[in-house]
């Protein structure tokens, strides 16, 4: 991305009514984080397709190149289970900053030619990896929201990912005391206390293709575990009220915050194909 003035300013124009009004996050804190998500999509018309082989290649690559690179935080590789279309492949990448994702891109290419520093083997490697994908991508990038339930779960372990898009309304009636209030109180009440949950990640917009977005991840064990959140959020939700009319004027004041549309997907993490974040326990 050479265009750094010109996608920041994309950003800030973006993300002001919702950073500004909206965010609660701490200022010694740092204010947010950055996620870039690729969608690739599986060459159908490869013939001699492996999985097995596919992750061996990749794993190569996170270890060569994104593991030994500073600027990427944390990464996850995770494929289609359940979404409209099976052929998609999501790369992610978590950075600390908007300038990260600049200086990951340098040294990625960096770590490439000393991980293949014969440009017959570079180009060799590429072509083999690159047989597995079709010539259509797509980019995004996601800015961390309040709210978040850190992960639980360790390297190796079997993770689902559940993803809620919903689109957010700019209610000229809205304020940041009423939606930050409505907001915080179900979060500690239903999704922290969500057994089933083993991690929550709510994203909105940075760079993309529609500025509404608002992206939660729910991080699961199992689509039994998935079914049994539902179950357990409704439970949970019921009981901060008195009765279901308290339960639906919040639910009326809160929706007026997003526009009603939603969509649903369900992906699977390849436990090979991860770089954890190191937190510092300082």
């Amino acid at each position: 991305m050479k265009k750094t003035n010109q996608l920041r300013n994309v950003l800030l124009c973006v993300m002001l009514f919702w950073v500004t009004l909206l965010s609660s996050q701490e200022k010694e804190k740092p204010s947010q984080f950055y996620l870039t998500v690729t969608t690739m999509h599986w060459n159908m018309d490869l013939e001699d397709f492996s999985m097995k082989d596919w992750i061996a290649i990749e794993k190569e690559f996170l270890d060569k190149v994104t593991k030994k690179n500073e600027f990427v935080l944390a990464a996850t590789t995770a494929h289609h289970y359940l979404t409209a279309d099976n052929r998609e492949v999501l790369y992610v990448q978590l950075f600390s900053s908007w300038e990260a994702i600049e200086k990951a891109a340098d040294r990625s290419d960096e770590l490439i030619k000393e991980a293949w520093p014969n440009e017959v083997d570079r180009d060799a490697y590429f072509k083999k990896r690159g047989a597995y994908y079709s010539d259509f991508h797509s980019d995004e990038i996601y800015a961390t929201f309040p709210g978040g339930k850190s992960s639980s779960s360790e390297a190796g372990d079997d993770i689902f990912y559940y993803v809620r898009k919903s689109h957010f309304a700019f209610p000229d009636e809205g304020s940041r005391k009423e939606f930050e209030a409505l907001r915080n109180a179900y979060l500690k009440d239903v999704v922290h206390k969500n057994k089933y949950l083993k991690g929550y990640f709510p994203y909105v917009h940075a760079w993309g293709s529609d500025k509404r977005d608002f992206v939660e991840v729910f991080e699961i064990e199992s689509l039994t575990d998935l079914e049994k959140a539902f179950e357990e959020t409704g439970r949970l939700n019921k009981a901060r009220f008195a009765d279901e009319d308290k339960m639906k004027a919040e639910s009326k004041k809160i929706g007026k915050y997003f526009t009603g549309f939603h969509a649903d997907y369900v992906y699977k993490a390849i436990p090979e194909l991860r770089k954890i974040r190191e937190v510092s326990k300082k």
